[in-house]
């Protein structure tokens, strides 16, 4: 673990591919202009990265989302067309980690790529389901776990409840006490998050500052450089004109602080900077974990 409290390592993992609907992905931008970025397959599939931060501080090792998992049905993973071998194990490993050293499990949202690692099968007991990180207090907020315990129809087929109800009988979940309105604030964690609603209810985006940079851990609010541009919003999105304005609200602030923008699926770019421009916040510079110094 670091030496002291006050001093902070980021680590980025990388847990693997997976693909998903162009379409479905960039919402009513046509495919003529979104396959610049994001180019499908013949099937109209894009490829997407799940990336995942860990954060070590003092005596904390903290894990930003956990990915798809592992424990779901051959049938189910056969829909996202996952890539390699990857695991959150091998992932910890390369960093020199264990699973059993996660303090804390930050979860953004609970869509089943962002959960589904939090829960896995009991090794002597493949039926039975149990906390991935035995040692951990997985964070949520209260607006946003009543949201996936009683789904709308919309969302339904995305909050798998075996993902994330073994957490509240283990006890190790704990909610952080936020409003569900637009905002920054405060966590007794070592990040600030932005709430957000319209991708899903109370969606909760860290904020880190790390050696003298912010770092923004995007999620779903901007899951690649492709969406960038304020229309491009996924079609997943329960409120999609509620998504432009926090785009607009959030980019802004990237832009006047100088915040690092951390992709959740950008299978290409880790990181990114923005620059204000005359159609709005736009790419500036590709960035990597391992350039923040």
């Amino acid at each position: 673990m670091a030496e002291s409290e006050s001093s902070m390592n980021i680590y980025s993992l990388h847990l693997g591919n997976f693909k998903l609907d162009g379409g479905a992905m960039f919402g009513v931008v046509p495919k003529s202009i979104w396959q610049r970025t994001n180019p499908a397959d013949a099937n109209n599939m894009c490829t997407w990265a799940l990336r995942l931060m860990l954060i070590e501080k003092g005596d904390r090792l903290i894990l930003v989302d956990t990915g798809m998992g592992d424990k779901q049905s051959e049938k189910f993973f056969g829909y996202y067309f996952m890539e390699g071998e990857h695991s959150l194990d091998k992932a910890l490993a390369a960093h020199g980690f264990h699973r059993d050293d996660i303090t804390d499990v930050f979860l953004t949202h609970m869509h089943f790529d962002h959960v589904g690692g939090s829960v896995r099968r009991r090794a002597d007991n493949p039926d039975l389901l149990e906390a991935t990180f035995k040692n951990a207090v997985y964070w949520s907020n209260k607006h946003h776990w009543d949201w996936a315990e009683n789904p709308n129809p919309r969302e339904a087929a995305s909050f798998l409840k075996e993902n994330f109800m073994p957490l509240q009988a283990s006890g190790q979940i704990q909610f952080l006490n936020l409003p569900n309105e637009n905002g920054l604030y405060e966590t007794p964690l070592p990040f600030k998050v932005y709430v957000v609603n319209g991708h899903t209810e109370a969606q909760m985006l860290p904020l880190v500052e790390y050696k003298n940079e912010k770092i923004l851990y995007a999620a779903d609010l901007l899951p690649s450089v492709g969406h960038i541009p304020l229309p491009y919003v996924m079609g997943y999105d329960v409120r999609p004109l509620l998504t432009m304005k926090e785009k607009a609200w959030v980019l802004n602030e990237v832009v006047e602080q100088k915040i690092k923008i951390f992709f959740e699926h950008d299978s290409q770019q880790e990181m990114c900077s923005l620059k204000a421009t005359e159609k709005g916040a736009r790419l500036d510079q590709i960035l990597n974990l391992k350039d923040i110094s």
